[in-house]
């Protein structure tokens, strides 16, 4: 079986860095799941440390706890960096509609044309592109990710 290429929504790397996430774990056991499998490679872009460092920014948090959870992100899963389409696609998607969260259309732009699976539970997000008639092959809906790979 091919291993499966998957760049995380920040809301996967919120836990690594000490913030709680709601309704989350079974998820993350999931993930943990394929990777102590090797059955998936996990990726993360610039766009999910300036998010996590913008919600950080509002609260009080753990230096040593953000230090270790950043050093374990950058260490541990791989870097997937923008291609200059993803970044023209994000902004034209910007202007078609009311989503205004930016970083949440690079990641979808970054998955689609550097060919990685988006694992994601921003139906907000989905709806909205699916309104766009874009792809949506390469979404991983996370109560679909969940039901797939769970069992395994």
């Amino acid at each position: 079986m091919d291993k499966i290429h998957i760049l995380l929504d920040s809301t996967y790397l919120l836990p690594i860095i000490g913030l709680d996430v709601e309704g989350i774990e079974k998820a993350l056991s999931t993930l943990r799941t394929l990777r102590r499998r090797k059955m998936a490679i996990y990726y993360y872009t610039p766009f999910n440390i300036l998010e996590i460092l913008g919600k950080l920014s509002r609260i009080e948090y753990d230096r040593d706890l953000v230090v270790k959870g950043l050093s374990l992100i950058i260490e541990e899963f791989t870097l997937a960096n923008p291609s200059i389409e993803g970044y023209i696609k994000a902004m034209n998607l910007r202007k078609k509609g009311d989503f205004k969260d930016l970083i949440d259309l690079l990641l979808y732009t970054t998955s689609l044309t550097r060919n990685l699976m988006f694992l994601t539970r921003d139906l907000e997000l989905i709806n909205f592109l699916q309104g766009c008639g874009e792809r949506l092959d390469n979404i991983l809906y996370e109560d679909d990710f969940i039901r797939k790979y769970r069992t395994l």
